[in-house]
């Protein structure tokens, strides 16, 4: 039987944000990969915004959790591209700190945050680490479709890229 088959919740997120890792790599590859006036243009900063605001996301929910004592601007104005690929090395550690204590009773746990916009919510460990997922993928996309826009070549993020394994030809 396929191991991934056998493989508990907590080890699924784990293998998740190793792909999350990956992806977010290769999308930072793919910015700077962008030279000269290209650079300039709205789109190229639209998609600089978009790495900063997964960043940010990511530390946001940390503090939710409690795992980080300083929350993040949702909605960084400011985003430099030299300043990403050291904010997405902080945040990653923290994460893999974070996901590295990850047991069955944190994924259930059940905890109360107040939005951006005011109001008070209440979800479980594992609605949030299932939706950074997909807020991730969402805006990878975005990027992609920003730099194909300016006719920069992104990244290759897809989930089935990562995981695929070649077979033998018989």
């Amino acid at each position: 039987m396929n191991d991934r088959m056998t493989t508990s919740v907590i080890d699924r997120y784990h293998r998740w944000f190793e792909y999350e890792k990956d992806s977010h790599a290769k999308t930072l590859d793919s910015l700077s990969a962008v030279t000269g006036e290209l650079r300039q243009s709205e789109q190229f900063r639209k998609a600089v915004y978009l790495m900063g605001h997964i960043i940010a996301a990511r530390r946001m929910w940390l503090f939710r959790f409690g795992g980080v004592k300083e929350n993040a601007e949702l909605f960084p104005r400011e985003t430099s591209f030299d300043d990403l690929p050291v904010q997405l090395a902080e945040v990653e550690k923290l994460w893999s700190e974070y996901l590295g204590q990850l047991n069955d009773t944190e994924l259930a746990r059940v905890f109360d945050y107040q939005s951006y916009e005011g109001p008070r919510f209440r979800n479980t460990v594992e609605d949030i680490l299932t939706q950074l997922f997909g807020h991730s993928w969402y805006h990878r996309g975005q990027i992609a479709m920003l730099l194909r826009s300016i006719g920069a070549e992104p990244a290759v993020t897809d989930l089935v890229f990562w995981t695929r394994e070649p077979v033998a030809e018989k």
